[in-house]
C-alpha cells in the first residue's frame, strides 16, 4: 500500500516539480507591488486602474485554479503544464508592451486565468496526498520563498533599470525556464478514488461550504487589513516609508508561519488552531483600531504576517476532513484568492473621510465569521453533512 499518496505512485521529484509549477502560477501575487507600481509610476495605469487589475488577476487566478482542477482531468499533465507555462510567459510579454488601460487589465485577466491553471497542478498533488496539510505547506514555503527571492531581484536590478516591461519579461523567462520543471512532472495524477461512504463526499453540502466559507472570511480579514495598512498606519501616526518597511519585514515572517506550520500541524487538531487564530486576528483588527503606538503597531502587522500563511496546512486539513472525495480540498485555493481579492473592496465602504478604523472593524467583523463558520462546520460534520 502507498503511504504516501491516496492514488498513483509519485516521487518526491514529481512532487517538487508540481509545488514549483503551482508556485509559478502564484508569483504575480507577491510580485504585483513591484510590477504594478511601476505601471502607476511609468503613467501607464492610474491608481484606480491598477488596483482595477491587480483585483481582476487574483480573482482569475482563483477561477483558473478551479476550472482546470475541475474540467481538464487529471491526466496528460506535462502536456498541459508546457501549455500554461507558454500562456503566461505570452501574457506576460503582452503585458510588457500593453499601454492602453483596459487593454491592460483584460491582459492580466487572461493571465490570471493560466495562472490558476498552474496552481492546480500543485492543488491537484496536494489533494492526492495522505498528509496534505504538510505537502501544502512545503507549497505556501517554496512559493513565498520564491516571491520573496525574486521581488530582491527586480526591484534591485531589474525593474530599476527597464520599468515594468523588464519586470513582466523576466517574469516571462521565468516561465519558459520553469519549463524543464515539465520533464520531471508525473505524466498523470489517476482519479481520486470514490469515498465508501457517500454520505461524507460531494462539495454541495453543508459542511464543505462551511469550510470553505470559512477561509474566505478569513482572507477577507487579511486582504482588508494587508491592503489598507499605511493608512491605519497613518491613522496611528506611522510614516509610509515605514509601513513599506513592516510589509517587507512580514515576508520573512510570512516564512517563519509556514515553515513552523509545516513542522507541527500534524501534531495539532485543525479546528481549535483555526478557532483561535480566527480570535486572534479578530483581537489583532481591534487592536489595530486603536491606533497604538509604533512599537505595538510593529508586533501586530508581524502577527498579521505570521498568521497569514501559519493557517494555510491547517485550512486544507479542514477541507480534506469536510469532504471525503477532496473536491473541497481543490478549492480552497479559490476560496482564499477571493476573499484576499474581495476584502479590501468590502473594507472600502468603511473608509471614511480622514480616517480608515472602519477598515478594521471590517477585518474584526470578518475573522469572527471565520470563527463562527468553524464552529458551525464542525456541527455540520459530525451531524454528517
Amino acid at each position: 500500500m502507498n503511504t504516501e499518496w491516496v492514488t498513483g505512485d509519485l516521487s518526491r521529484v514529481n512532487m517538487w516539480a508540481a509545488l514549483w509549477v503551482g508556485s509559478v502560477g502564484l508569483l504575480v501575487l507577491g510580485l504585483q507591488p513591484i510590477l504594478l507600481g511601476a505601471l502607476l509610476t511609468e503613467q501607464r495605469v492610474n491608481f484606480d486602474q491598477l488596483a482595477l487589475a491587480a483585483t481582476v488577476e487574483i480573482l482569475a487566478i482563483g477561477i483558473g485554479s478551479i476550472l482546470s482542477a475541475f474540467l481538464l482531468g487529471s491526466g496528460a499533465i506535462r502536456i498541459k503544464a508546457s501549455v500554461f507555462l507558454v500562456l503566461t510567459a505570452a501574457f506576460n510579454l503582452a503585458t510588457a508592451a500593453t499601454y492602453g488601460a483596459t487593454t491592460l487589465v483584460i491582459t492580466r485577466a487572461f493571465a490570471g486565468l493560466v495562472e490558476g491553471g498552474l496552481v492546480a497542478f500543485a492543488v491537484e498533488l496536494i489533494a492526492r496526498s495522505r498528509h496534505p496539510g504538510r505537502i501544502g505547506g512545503y507549497f505556501v514555503t517554496l512559493q513565498t520563498l520564491a516571491q520573496a527571492g525574486i521581488a530582491v531581484f527586480l526591484a534591485l536590478w531589474i525593474v530599476s533599470r527597464w520599468g515594468a516591461a523588464g519586470g513582466f519579461g523576466a517574469l516571462a523567462l521565468i516561465s519558459v525556464a520553469s519549463l524543464a520543471a515539465v520533464a520531471v512532472l508525473p505524466a498523470s495524477y489517476g482519479a481520486l478514488p470514490k469515498p465508501v461512504d457517500q454520505s461524507s463526499s460531494g462539495l454541495w453540502r453543508p459542511a464543505p461550504l462551511m469550510a470553505l466559507l470559512a477561509i474566505f472570511s478569513f482572507y477577507m480579514f487579511l486582504g482588508a487589513l494587508w491592503a489598507f495598512l499605511e493608512p491605519l498606519g497613518a491613522d496611528a501616526g506611522i510614516t509610509a516609508d515605514i509601513v513599506g518597511l513592516m510589509v517587507s519585514v512580514s515576508l520573512v515572517v510570512q516564512i517563519l508561519g509556514a515553515t513552523i506550520s509545516t513542522a507541527i500541524e500534524a501534531r495539532l487538531p485543525f479546528r481549535p488552531v483555526l478557532a483561535v487564530a480566527g480570535v486572534l486576528s479578530m483581537f489583532i483588527a481591534l487592536a489595530i483600531s486603536l491606533h497604538p503606538p509604533a512599537l505595538i503597531f510593529w508586533c501586530l502587522a508581524m502577527a498579521i504576517g505570521f498568521i497569514w500563511l501559519f493557517v494555510v496546512p491547517f485550512q486544507i486539513r479542514m477541507a480534506v476532513d469536510a469532504d471525503a472525495s477532496r473536491g473541497a480540498a481543490l478549492v480552497v485555493p479559490a476560496a482564499q484568492l477571493f476573499g484576499a481579492a474581495l476584502g479590501p473592496a468590502g473594507a472600502s465602504a468603511f473608509v471614511e473621510s480622514g480616517s480608515s478604523v472602519g477598515v478594521a472593524y471590517f477585518a474584526a467583523a470578518s475573522a469572527a465569521a471565520s470563527v463562527v463558520l468553524v464552529l458551525a462546520g464542525a456541527l455540520a460534520r459530525y451531524r454528517g453533512n
